[in-house]
């Protein structure tokens, strides 16, 4: 059945009103929530999210700025947030093959200072945060996804409606079938994340990019490992640039060290790389190897495993936040700070930007309107500031490595030292991510070792530990437009680069009895990371939410 015969048949859909609809309950989400309902605890606001629950599907680092939570929640370590380690001591490190070279620290650039911050897992902030919103009244509805955007008769968005439960693979409903419900408001916010679904869907159909640069990407892999005690530095943080990463590709690691023996570990490739051979699943596991990285994490357990699209595309890639009835926060619209590794303090922000003018609004009876004073806030804020200070940070390094690193001390270190906040000039893209592959004839394969099960591993046995479950019998969340794709251009002329990127092993190509290549696409092992969704190079893959619930769990990651 399509949707509209499944509308026909068990239809219509039960309805909720509300003064403002959250889709996502991450941390712009959240705050956006929590921000309104200090600024009037009337007002009814329901958060919706894909995950188990709060913080089952947040993925980072992360070394966190608490400049955007201390604002939100001036008492927030009396309140108990979960920020226990500040950051005792930074490392830069440029490596190579066999060897390391540690900046000093009078010559480290401004952007990989991270004096006052905290080494945190975000998915105990974020489930931090949905007590604190639910303490104020908010409405929480995990493993509920937001399927469909609602518009009303003048073209305004005014809600959405959450996917239907119990619908097979062959479209039809099962006995467990629950049609999706509708939740309307005055205004709906959406905070999917990078590369989100239907932030995709609001960018297009009210042309938000006009004028922009298009936005960029990386992956980014992270691993949580038990270490022995005596390796334990807690509030140590480390960055890497240099090797394993070729002068083709931009990319570098973290290595964190929390509280007690936990270490995160982590590599960020931009998703610009050309070299369809290329693996960054397979990049990540060869850092590990490194002399500077093993030593740290060598005799541990890897304890999970994860993997998200990051943007990174600054400022002059960022949309018009605001359209007719709602508006986009955090990594929907693309408030993330590269230069800094940092993102949730801007998306905190940004929310609570966001719930300023929506308070205003909403006390004038206004609804379905834009909220022309979210980006007017936005303007005038640190945020704003301080992401034209690092605007510059992915397009210098679009043009090589050597100009990114160059560019990155004079902008965040020379400039400083002269009393130039924010340079001059600005460097814009122009060629998507999806466009930078070359074909795979005009490249040089890349082999990568075998894992050896203690420090490095295989990508299935990863998931496993990502704690990847989904409802097997439900229509595929990977989608293709043409089938025919797959095989007679990606595989033809670039390799197959979808059974190198994705970091989860989902896509295959198998040959059958008679020689002929088909594309397997393993859905159930998605960690709902949309790099498939950024990287394809004939953007025929389209991902969208599977059944809510679905996907990872990440424990505190």
């Amino acid at each position: 059945m399509t949707p509209k015969d499944i509308l026909d048949k068990f239809g219509p859909r039960e309805s909720m009103a509300y003064d403002v609809v959250v889709v996502g309950a991450g941390p712009a989400g959240l705050a956006t929530a929590i921000r309104l309902k200090q600024l009037d605890p009337a007002l009814s606001v329901v958060v919706l999210e894909k995950g188990s629950e709060p913080g089952a599907h947040i993925l980072s680092g992360a070394v966190m700025d608490p400049r955007a939570l201390t604002e939100l929640f001036p008492d927030w370590q009396a309140r108990g947030a979960p920020l226990n380690q500040p950051v005792v001591g930074d490392d830069v490190l440029i490596l190579s093959e066999t060897g390391s070279r540690r900046i000093p620290d009078f010559l480290v650039p401004r952007n990989f200072h991270n004096n006052g911050c905290y080494i945190v897992r975000l998915g105990y902030v974020v489930k931090w945060l949905a007590e604190q919103a639910e303490a104020l009244g908010v409405e929480i509805f995990p493993g509920f996804a937001a399927a469909e955007i609602l518009y009303a008769e003048d073209g305004s968005v005014r809600g959405v409606a959450t996917g239907n439960m119990g619908i097979g693979k062959d479209g039809e409903a099962k006995d467990a079938f629950q049609l999706g419900m509708e939740l309307t408001g005055r205004y709906t916010i959406f905070a999917e994340g990078a590369r989100g679904q239907l932030g995709r869907q609001l960018l297009d159909r009210f042309r938000l990019t006009e004028g922009k640069d298009p936005q960029t990407y990386a992956i980014g892999i992270k691993e949580l490992w038990e270490v022995p005690d005596e390796k334990a530095e807690p509030g140590r943080v480390m960055h890497t640039a240099g090797w394993p990463m070729g002068r083709g590709a931009f990319g570098g690691g973290f290595l964190y060290h929390l509280e007690g023996s936990l270490v995160s570990v982590g590599f960020v490739i931009g998703l610009d790389y050309a070299n369809p051979w290329l693996n960054p699943f397979e990049e990540m596991q060869r850092w590990k190897t490194h002399p500077a990285i093993r030593s740290h994490i060598e005799g541990g357990k890897r304890l999970s495993y994860g993997a998200r699209a990051i943007n990174n595309g600054g400022p002059q890639a960022l949309p018009k936040v605001v359209f007719p009835g709602g508006a986009l926060v955090g990594c929907d619209a693309g408030f993330m700070n590269a230069a800094r590794v940092k993102g949730s303090h801007a998306a905190i922000k940004s929310g609570m930007l966001c719930a300023e003018a929506l308070a205003e609004a909403l006390a004038a009876g206004r609804s379905g309107d834009e909220l022309d004073a979210y980006p007017a806030l936005f303007r005038k804020s640190w945020l704003h500031w301080e992401l034209q200070q690092s605007r510059n940070f992915k397009p210098w390094f679009k043009k090589g490595p050597l100009v990114g690193e160059l560019m990155t001390g004079v902008e965040h270190w020379l400039l400083p030292k002269l009393g130039v906040a924010s340079p001059p000039w600005t460097i814009h893209v122009a060629k998507p991510d999806y466009a930078c592959l070359k074909p795979a004839s005009e490249c040089p394969k890349i082999d990568y070792p075998k894992p050896d099960g203690k420090l490095t591993f295989d990508r299935l046995g990863s998931v496993f530990i990502a704690n990847v479950a989904h409802e097997e019998d439900q229509p595929p969340h990977l989608t293709l437009k043409d089938a025919t794709v797959p095989v007679a251009v990606n595989l033809a002329r670039f390799a197959g680069p979808e059974q190198r990127y994705c970091p989860a092993g989902v896509y295959e190509f198998v040959a059958d009895e008679t020689g002929a290549e088909r594309l397997v696409i393993n859905a159930q092992n998605c960690v709902h990371c949309k790099t498939c969704d950024v990287k394809d190079p004939t953007q025929n893959i389209v991902w969208v939410a599977p059944e809510g619930g679905g996907g990872p769990n990440y424990s505190g990651m």
